[in-house]
C-alpha cells in the first residue's frame, strides 16, 4: 500500500545556508536539526547518513526555527539585514487584495519600498511584452554588483522564492522566458536552467526574473485562510509547487486554495469559485471534466495534511485531529485508518522507525 503524497526534495545546501545564520556549534542549531527531524548532521559531509538532499517538510521546519532564533524575516533579501518578525507576513495580506499577479507584484514592490527604502530595493518594471522583477545588484555583494564574483546562494535563493510566490499567488506555475544573475557563470550551470525551466544567463547587471506580461493578468486566487496556512508552513508550498502541465491544472490551483489547516473549517465551493472568477456551475462541470470532485479535492488534502503533521513529534495527535478540522478524535482515527490502512499512532511510529518517509511513502514489509 502507498499512502500518494509526492515526495518533494530540498539540496541540503539549502539548509547548511539557513544554519550558517545561527552562531557556531551553538546548542541552537543541534535543537533545530532534532525539531526537524533529520537522521544526519547536513553541517559534516564526511559523516555517515549524510546525504545530499532532505524533503521540503523537513526544510520547512529548519527554516521557520531558524528564522524565529535569529528574529529576522528576510525571505530572500540582504544578508546582514535583519526584517522585523511580521514583515514578510504583512506584505502577504496586503496584496491578498489585488485583483491581479501585475498589482500585487507592485503592492509587494512598494511594500519594501516604503518600509525598507534602503535595503529591500524589489524592482518591478512591465513593458507591454515583457514583465521584469528582481534586484538590480547583487543581494551578496554589499558593495554593489559584481560580475567576477560567483553566483551567490543567496541570490539564487532570492529569485527562486519570488518566483514560485507567484506562482503561488495565482494557483499556477509562472512560466520564465529567461532569468539573468550578475555573478559569473557556474560550473553547474544546468542546474539552474532545471531550478528555472528557461534560459539563464549570467554576468548580466542585475538579478531579473523575465516573463510574459500577459501573465501578469492572472487573478490573486487565495482567500485569508489560505494565507493562514501558507504563512504556517511557509516555504513548503513554494517548494512543492510543480512546473508540469499538471501543476498549470484548475485542479492543482483549487488544491492549493483549499490548503491543509482545516481547523477553522474548509474554504467553501461558493468562496472558491468567486476567486476563480468562475460560476459554481462552471467550477463543478470543469473539476469533472479533469476527473475529480470539490469533494474528492477536499478529502485527499485532509489525508495529505494528515501524513504531514503526525511526521511533527511536537504534535499530538489529538492536536492533529484538530488541526484537520476534527472536533472529535475517534472520528479523526476512524478516517485515517480509511485513507492509509493504518491507525495514526502505527503510522507516526513508522515514521520513527524509518519505514515510511515524511511525505507518507510507506512500504510494508511482505
Amino acid at each position: 500500500m502507498t499512502v500518494a503524497v509526492q515526495d518533494h526534495r530540498v539540496p541540503t545546501r539549502y539548509v547548511l545556508s539557513l544554519l550558517r545564520l545561527i552562531p557556531a556549534d551553538s546548542p541552537v542549531q543541534r535543537g533545530i536539526l532534532d525539531s526537524a527531524g533529520l537522521e544526519f548532521d547536513p553541517l559534516d559531509v564526511d559523516a555517515p547518513g549524510w546525504r545530499a538532499d532532505v524533503s521540503a517538510m523537513q526544510y520547512s521546519r529548519v527554516y521557520q526555527q531558524v528564522l524565529a532564533s535569529i528574529e529576522d524575516e528576510s525571505f530572500g533579501l540582504k544578508p546582514g539585514v535583519a526584517v522585523s518578525p511580521g514583515a514578510f507576513r504583512m506584505m502577504c495580506y496586503a496584496v491578498m487584495s489585488c485583483e491581479n499577479l501585475g498589482r500585487a507584484i507592485r503592492r509587494a514592490s512598494d511594500f519594501y519600498r516604503t518600509l525598507f527604502p534602503q535595503q529591500l530595493p524589489l524592482y518591478a518594471n512591465f513593458s507591454e511584452q515583457t514583465a521584469r522583477v528582481g534586484y538590480r545588484e547583487a543581494l551578496s555583494v554589499a558593495g554593489g554588483p559584481d560580475a567576477d564574483a560567483p553566483v551567490d546562494i543567496l541570490d539564487v535563493y532570492a529569485l527562486s522564492a519570488w518566483h514560485r510566490f507567484f506562482g503561488w499567488l495565482t494557483g499556477r506555475a509562472l512560466e520564465l522566458r529567461r532569468v539573468d544573475f550578475v555573478g559569473r557563470k557556474p560550473a553547474s550551470a544546468a542546474k539552474y536552467r532545471e531550478l528555472f525551466a528557461c534560459p539563464v544567463y549570467f554576468g548580466q547587471p542585475a538579478n531579473l526574473l523575465y516573463f510574459d506580461s500577459a501573465s501578469l493578468r492572472l487573478p490573486v486566487v487565495h482567500t485569508e485562510q489560505s494565507v493562514d496556512e501558507f504563512l504556517r508552513t511557509a516555504p513548503y508550498q513554494l517548494l512543492t509547487m510543480t512546473r508540469d502541465r499538471h501543476g498549470q491544472s484548475l485542479v492543482a490551483r483549487v488544491r492549493a486554495m483549499i490548503g491543509y489547516d482545516f481547523s477553522d473549517g474548509f474554504p467553501g465551493f461558493d468562496t472558491i469559485s468567486r476567486a476563480l472568477n468562475m460560476s459554481a456551475p462552471t467550477l463543478r462541470r470543469r473539476l469533472k471534466k479533469e476527473g475529480t470532485t470539490f469533494q474528492q479535492l477536499k478529502d485527499e488534502c485532509r489525508r495529505e495534511a494528515a501524513c504531514r503533521y503526525l511526521g511533527q513529534a511536537d504534535l499530538s495527535i489529538n492536536t492533529v485531529a484538530d488541526h484537520l478540522g476534527f472536533t472529535d478524535p475517534s472520528a479523526f482515527h476512524r478516517s485515517f485508518k480509511k485513507w492509509t490502512g493504518m491507525t495514526p499512532g502505527a503510522f507516526r511510529a513508522g515514521l520513527l522507525e524509518g519505514s515510511i518517509t515524511p511525505e507518507g511513502q510507506y512500504n510494508p514489509p511482505p
